[in-house]
């Protein structure tokens, strides 16, 4: 870890062509060799005493005390069978919270090295030079990972309040909870009482393109913030004490919203009484009883309501009536007389793909016995000799190895049945008949689910970017340089180019269900492409080299994207060219919600002071 510095400034010349009158284009290189050794060390240090003292409750305690008593009876007579017996649930639980404190400390360690060698602070950071601040931010992105997923997807995940303050990464203030989300794990300040709802995301960064920037700005929220599930909050926003932000609320960066009011849309905007009393279905008593509320005290609307609540419940009234006398004249059904056709229910989509997969859970039981049966090898032999020191020692390896060998293990025994099912029915594009009985959706089907597992197994293993093994070994057409984040991607038709980044949250479907059809198209992510969080692509998508799709957009089938374009909306359309490279770096604009205001305001660059020359360099190269 000392030697981290030193490391990082080592840097290559570009593979680029970038002659005197073109914007510099550096590929951001990732160093693996120090996620790997961030990565063990808080893995390692995170195991091994919970590990230790587990290994000595079982040897000293639970084996002699219970596991070699011979008469059952004594086992639970007796008093210390019986208290090894009723501990070991307590001391598991125990070994996995020592465990969970351990990692928030370890993390602690590494975060503290890494802002000391390269500090976090705000600013826009030039993607398209290297320097020390753009690789600790990708280092720091990495290294809190592990410890959040284990945390906010654990059997405690109200813990991760605690996991982020401890470590330094957000500020999380009391009362406040963060649901499951791929983001939201660092330069957050969140104050006292506030709810955060599923797959919410306060992104404090936002990369705009390969050869772009990444907009690094703390998100500040207040006390009492509501933000309902799918909200997604941009980097530099400040959200004051009060405000409620309903489903899919989605703030740009830089936002501003002055609080004690609702918001919603894309991007978000305040709405106004009227509007929320129309979503939220209020009624004039919910009204009264609320009116703390600013701005809900209109005694004239109050009484329009009232009456409008009236006329609608004699309206609800005589149409109940009418109804009810209309049913009596209606023929009773005979349900003697009813055949198995009348009783049937028409299977599509999602609920086809739920009839089919029942019969295909069966391929699980001998792959999950094979990987199982690996595993206990390798425990037989890691405790064969009894050597009780490296045993300790070489635990949380030999724990980790086994998680890697099982979910290899699956992967393996997965492809070999695969590779048994595609000789028997080739994988093709096309559109097919959604229903039981069609050859092509059956065997999708099977396919899909064959896969699922042992994705499902990769994206949630330690390592989760490791998922491009499995996906390569699944079919998709794709290098190590490219990188899905927390993202979901389809495992057959699909090709991507290099240095791709796949944002969270993101979906790439090479297939879908739409109706009773089944639509495979084969989707193509030329180089250099990125698609931002939230993102659905769509069957069939072509994405040109270089080309931008925004976060929270989606594509339509067989769709093409010009290259070097941004693409952004539901359904995406051109929106500019991709000149994220060539824009200023020292102006950000910040957006006043309540009013609907824009201003400009200037910060410095965050980059190297060694690289500034670049910036300069860069500035004069435009004006040229």
């Amino acid at each position: 870890m000392v030697t981290m510095s030193e490391q990082v400034d080592e840097s290559e010349p570009s593979n680029l062509d970038t002659p005197e009158n073109q914007v510099l284009k550096e590929e951001v290189k990732l160093q693996f060799y120090l996620y790997i050794l961030i990565f063990s060390f808080i893995f390692y240090s995170s195991w091994v005493i919970p590990g230790v003292f587990f290994f000595w409750y079982v040897l000293q305690v639970f084996l002699p005390n219970f596991l070699e008593i011979s008469n059952f009876i004594l086992l639970f007579t007796e008093p210390n069978s019986l208290i090894a017996f009723l501990l070991m649930p307590i001391v598991l639980i125990g070994c996995y919270l020592l465990h969970l404190i351990i990692l928030g400390i370890s993390t602690k360690i590494c975060w503290k090295i890494s802002e000391k060698i390269s500090p976090s602070k705000p600013g826009v950071i030039p993607r398209n030079i290297r320097s020390k601040a753009v690789n600790y931010y990708h280092i720091r992105s990495f290294m809190i990972k592990y410890g959040k997923n284990s945390f906010t997807k654990g059997v405690f995940p109200w813990l991760s309040n605690w996991f982020f303050n401890t470590v330094g990464s957000n500020k999380i203030g009391k009362g406040t909870t963060l649901e499951e989300s791929v983001g939201m794990d660092k330069f957050i300040e969140i104050k006292k009482n506030c709810y955060i709802g599923v797959n919410s995301t306060l992104a404090s960064h936002l990369i705009q393109g390969i050869f772009g920037n990444i907009s690094y700005f703390k998100i500040k929220v207040g006390d009492n913030v509501t933000a309902a599930a799918m909200s997604q909050i941009g980097p530099g926003s400040e959200i004051n004490n009060d405000s409620f932000l309903l489903p899919l609320a989605s703030a740009t960066k830089h936002s501003v919203l002055k609080g004690k009011n609702y918001y919603w849309g894309i991007p978000l905007r305040k709405i106004f009484r009227k509007k929320t009393i129309e979503y939220l279905d209020l009624t004039p008593t919910d009204l009264q009883k609320n009116e703390n509320i600013l701005g809900y005290t209109d005694k004239k609307l109050l009484k329009q309501l009232k009456a409008k609540e009236i006329q609608e419940t004699l309206t609800n009234e005589a149409v109940k009536i009418e109804q009810e006398i209309s049913n009596l004249d209606e023929k009773r059904i005979d349900v003697i007389k009813l055949e198995k056709q009348d009783l049937a229910i028409d299977f599509t989509t999602s609920s086809a793909i739920s009839r089919v997969n029942l019969k295909f859970l069966a391929v699980y039981l001998p792959i999950f016995w094979l990987a199982g049966l690996l595993i206990s090898i390798l425990w037989y032999w890691y405790l064969l000799d009894q050597k009780w020191i490296p045993i300790l020692s070489f635990l949380p390896l030999i724990l980790f190895g086994s998680i890697y060998l099982f979910i290899l293990a699956c992967i393996l025994f997965s492809k070999l049945l695969l590779i048994l099912i595609n000789l028997i029915h080739k994988p093709k594009e096309g559109i097919f008949k959604a229903e039981i009985g069609d050859t092509d959706f059956e065997f999708w089907t099977l396919r899909t689910e064959l896969k699922k597992i042992a994705l499902w197994f990769m994206r949630n293993s330690p390592l989760p970017w490791t998922d491009v093994v499995s996906l390569r070994l699944f079919g998709v057409d794709m290098d190590a340089s490219s990188h899905l984040n927390d993202a979901w991607c389809d495992a057959e038709f699909i090709k991507f180019g290099r240095k791709n980044l796949i944002g969270q949250g993101a979906t790439i479907m090479s297939s879908m269900v739409v109706g009773r059809y089944l639509i495979i198209k084969k989707v193509v992510c030329d180089d250099y492409i990125m698609i931002g969080g939230h993102t659905t692509i769509a069957p069939g998508t072509i994405m040109g080299k270089e080309s931008v799709i925004g976060a929270i957009s989606s594509t339509t089938v067989n769709q093409v994207l010009e290259p070097n374009w941004v693409y952004f909306g539901i359904p995406a359309i051109k929106l500019k060219e991709n000149k994220y490279a060539e824009e200023r770096r020292d102006v950000i604009l910040k957006r006043d919600v309540d009013e609907a205001k824009k201003f400009e305001i200037e910060h410095e660059v965050n980059i190297d002071d060694d690289k500034k020359d670049l910036i300069k360099k860069e500035k004069e190269v435009k004006e040229v």
